[in-house]
C-alpha cells in the first residue's frame, strides 16, 4: 500500500491523496468509517492512471461524487475511494450543456437558468452531481435526466475514454447499464430548449419551495432511502405502517416525510441500517411489499 500511496502522490499532488480519511466528511448523511485510501483526481487522465496504480497493486477502489445517495458503514472502506468532486466545469453551447461529472446538477440547472435554458429546472434541488445522476438516470417532480441527456463520456474497464449516445444507456427508473459495465462517467452533453428566464426561475423556486415543504432539508440524510416499489408509494407504506418518528440511536423514520430517514446528530451507520431493516420488516408484515433501498450500502460492517 505504502508504494502505491508514493505513486499516487507523484500523479495526483500529497494534497490530493488522503489517509484514513473519515467518510462522514464525504457523505450528505454525515456518517461512516474511513477509507485507507482517499484520492481526488481533477481530469479525466488522471482517473485513468489512478486506477491504473491502484490496480497494479491490487487494491480495490469505488468511485463516488457528491457521496449524496451513499451510506458507508462504520467499518470503513477497505482500498481505495476516488472522488471526482474537482471534475466540475459546465459549459453552455446554445441549447447544449456540456457537463463534467463532478459538477453538481444544482450549479447545472443554475447555469441553464442564467442561460434561458428550460428543461433541467427539476434537477435543482437534487444534491447530487452529474456523474451519479447519470448513474442512476435521477429525477424528481416529473423530470428525469433520461429527458434531457443526448451522450456520456465513460472511462471503460480497459480505461479507454469512449463517447457513448443516452440511447445504448437503457435509462429507466433509477437504473441504466452503467453500474454493470463497470463504466465511469466522465462527463456528458444535454440538449435543452431556449425559454423565458423569469419563467424558468420562477419553476426553480416553485419546486424549492415543494421540496422544503415536504422533505426534511434541516437534517443529514441521503434523500428516498427506498425505491417506489410498483403500484406503491414507499413513504406512504411506512407512514400508514405507524413508522413515522420511529428512531434507532439518532437514526430516524422522518417526521415531515416517511420516505426518509434521517440523521439527528450522531447517527451511525448502524443506527441506519438497523432502522432500514425495521421498515422493511414492518412493511412487509403489515402489506407484504418488500421495500428496497434506493440508497448505495458500501464498506465494512
Amino acid at each position: 500500500m505504502k508504494e502505491a500511496e508514493q505513486q499516487l502522490i507523484a500523479l495526483l499532488g500529497k494534497e490530493h491523496v488522503r489517509v484514513h480519511e473519515s467518510m462522514a466528511q464525504h457523505t450528505t448523511f454525515k456518517t461512516g468509517g474511513p477509507a485507507d485510501l482517499f484520492l481526488l483526481p481533477h481530469t479525466a487522465q488522471e482517473v485513468a492512471e489512478a486506477i491504473r496504480i491502484l490496480r497494479m497493486y491490487q487494491i480495490p477502489y469505488m468511485v463516488i461524487g457528491n457521496g449524496s445517495n451513499l451510506l458507508v458503514c462504520d467499518g470503513g472502506i477497505r482500498g481505495a475511494v476516488i472522488q471526482l468532486s474537482a471534475m466540475q466545469q459546465v459549459e453552455i453551447q446554445e441549447d447544449m450543456l456540456s457537463v463534467q461529472c463532478g459538477a453538481l446538477l444544482s450549479t447545472a440547472a443554475a447555469q441553464a437558468a442564467q442561460a434561458s435554458l428550460t428543461g433541467l429546472e427539476f434537477a435543482a434541488g437534487i444534491p447530487g452531481t452529474f456523474g451519479g445522476a447519470v448513474v442512476m438516470n435521477a429525477g424528481a417532480y416529473g423530470g428525469e435526466m433520461k429527458d434531457v441527456l443526448c451522450s456520456v463520456e465513460v472511462l471503460t474497464e480497459e480505461l479507454e475514454i469512449v463517447t457513448l449516445p443516452v440511447e445504448v444507456l437503457e435509462l429507466s427508473y433509477r437504473h441504466s447499464i452503467i453500474p454493470e459495465k463497470q463504466y465511469i462517467v466522465l462527463g456528458g452533453t444535454l440538449r435543452l430548449q431556449m425559454g423565458q428566464q423569469d419563467t424558468i426561475y420562477a419553476k426553480m423556486a416553485e419546486l424549492a419551495q415543494q421540496r422544503r415543504e415536504k422533505q426534511p432539508l434541516q437534517y443529514p440524510s441521503a434523500g428516498s432511502t427506498f425505491k417506489r416499489p410498483e403500484g406503491y408509494f414507499a413513504g406512504k407504506l411506512i407512514s400508514d405502517a405507524g413508522l413515522k418518528g420511529k428512531t434507532i440511536g439518532d437514526a430516524q423514520v422522518s417526521e415531515k416525510h416517511a420516505g426518509f430517514i434521517v440523521n439527528m446528530g450522531h447517527a451511525t451507520a448502524k443506527d441506519i441500517l438497523d432502522l432500514i431493516a425495521y421498515c422493511q420488516a414492518e412493511v412487509e408484515k403489515q402489506f407484504g411489499v418488500r421495500l428496497e433501498t434506493e440508497i448505495k450500502i458500501v464498506g465494512e460492517v
